[in-house]
Formats: structure tokens, C-alpha cells, sequence
């Protein structure tokens, strides 16, 4: 399909050629029989100002994903209404008003939290990955589920202390090379591990037979450490479920239609190699 006068929505980032999320909203959009397109746009961080003020002249544009590096930077270019700003501090999601204005939101931490939903965590200790956009999104959504303590692992470790307490988390930030404490959930809510990034290098021993290991990345699908996890017979989440999830909420707000979640085996099959 091409744009011309249908409605459209994208993904942006840098990089964007490793994205699903094309896949997803046009799997979608086929399924519901929906006019439409979704594609991925090449936007550094350099040209986030002019690619907005382009999209948002565009009648057709109803709103974009955001993803790595841009997630806290496009506040800067959109209007808060919701307070995300505050709260988690991060963009995954821009919609188009009928008036042009852009509004920033984030479906990341629905997405994040739905396939865990049913764990009972509870003041259990958690281990988080990470300290950018998708991170905020999760720690938010772990704040709301009453975790702790949480560790949190990230090469700047003032900005995890910050972080934490920023969410108002008990806990440790810590260097990565840190060795891990007995938690409950671990979280890889950083880059590390995924293609063309450097490998996310843990040892696994300190976890409880009964831990719950989730990777948010998903190009590759079976990275290292989900590898490393199911070797020891844990529980593993891969980054599909997150993607699926938050693209769940923005497909809805892009196009004004619940889409077939009942179809999510054979989406699974068509985005898994």
C-alpha cells in the first residue's frame, strides 16, 4: 500500500530497519480490512524539529511510535497533556490532532507490564537493566505494582539512583558488572543484546529457581540472556510480548479500531524468523 490519501502512522528511530512494528499494524489493519498504512521513517536526532513540523502539517498523519534514542527527546516537541513528562518521563507515542497539534503519550509501560500481570510481585525484589525511555517505562509500571527492592543496573549509576528515586523505588543502583542479587523478576530494558549493540553479559546463578527473566528486545528474538535463563530452567518473556502490547494501545489511538488481539499466535508466527 502507499500513503496517497489514506490514513497513515510510523515508527521512528535511529536506527529503524531492524522495526516490527510495520509488520504489526499492517498485520492489523489487513486483518480488520482497515484502510491505512504504517512504515518506518529514518529520523536522527537532528531532524526530529523538521520531521514533526512536516508530519503534523500532514492530514493524513495520525501519530507515530518512538523508539531508541528519541524517547525522552521528542518532549520537547510535542504537548503533554497527560503529564507523561512527569510521570515517566518518556515518549513512545505522538498523535496527530485535527488541528495539527501533536500530543505525547506512552503505551510502553501497558505493554510492559500486561505479560506480568498475573506474578504476584509484590514487595519481591526485581532487577531492572537500564536507565532510558523504555526503562522509565518500566520502572513506572513496576512502581504501580509495588515491587522492591529494585536494583538497577546501568553504566551511569547516579543516573539509576535518580531513577529509583524518581519512581520513589527502594533499592540499589549499581555498575553492571555488578553481581546480581536473588530477585524475583529480572528486566532487560536496555539496548544491550540486541543486534549491532555489545552483548548484556550476566550471571545468572544468584536467581531463584522460581525467577522470571524478560528481555525487551527483540531483534534478536532469542538473545543471550533468554538463551541463559531457559538453560537454567527458568521462565522467560521475550521482547515480542512488550512490542505487541504497547503497539496494541497505539494502533487503537492511531486508528480508532481495538485490533484482533485473538490473531496473536499466528502475528507471533509471521514476526518470529
Amino acid at each position: 500500500m502507499t500513503t496517497g490519501a489514506i490514513p497513515y502512522a510510523e515508527v521512528i528511530g535511529d536506527p529503524i530497519a531492524h522495526s516490527k512494528s510495520p509488520v504489526i499494524h499492517k498485520f492489523w489493519l489487513d486483518a480488520l480490512g482497515l484502510p491505512g498504512d504504517y512504515r518506518r521513517a529514518h529520523v536522527t536526532s537532528e531532524g526530529l524539529a523538521d520531521y514533526f513540523a512536516r508530519r503534523a502539517a500532514d492530514p493524513q498523519w495520525r501519530g507515530c511510535n518512538v523508539t531508541i534514542p528519541h524517547k525522552q527527546a521528542v518532549l520537547a516537541h510535542v504537548e503533554d497533556r497527560g503529564g507523561v513528562g512527569d510521570s515517566i518521563g518518556a515518549v513512545n507515542c505522538v498523535l496527530r490532532q485535527p488541528d495539527g497539534a501533536l500530543i505525547g503519550t506512552n503505551s510502553d509501560a501497558a505493554g510492559f507490564y500486561a505479560p506480568i500481570a498475573d506474578l504476584d510481585l509484590a514487595g519481591r525484589p526485581v532487577v531492572v537493566v537500564g536507565a532510558g525511555g523504555a526503562a522509565r517505562a518500566v520502572l513506572f509500571a513496576l512502581s504501580r505494582a509495588g515491587v522492591g527492592p529494585v536494583t538497577l543496573l546501568n553504566r551511569n549509576v547516579l543516573k539509576g539512583a535518580a531513577l529509583l528515586a524518581h519512581f520513589a523505588l527502594a533499592g540499589d543502583a549499581l555498575p553492571l558488572g555488578a553481581p546480581l542479587p536473588p530477585a524475583a523478576l529480572l528486566v532487560n530494558a536496555s539496548a544491550l543484546g540486541m543486534s549491532g549493540s555489545p552483548p548484556l553479559a550476566l550471571d545468572l546463578a544468584p536467581l531463584p529457581d522460581d525467577a522470571v527473566v524478560y528481555d525487551i528486545v527483540y531483534a534478536p528474538l532469542e538473545t543471550a540472556l533468554l538463551a541463559d535463563a531457559r538453560a537454567r530452567g527458568l521462565d522467560t518473556i521475550d521482547g515480542l510480548d512488550m512490542l505487541i502490547g504497547q503497539a496494541a494501545v497505539a494502533f487503537e489511538l492511531f486508528f480508532d479500531a481495538a485490533p484482533p488481539r485473538e490473531r496473536d499466535e499466528d502475528l507471533r508466527a509471521l514476526l518470529t524468523p
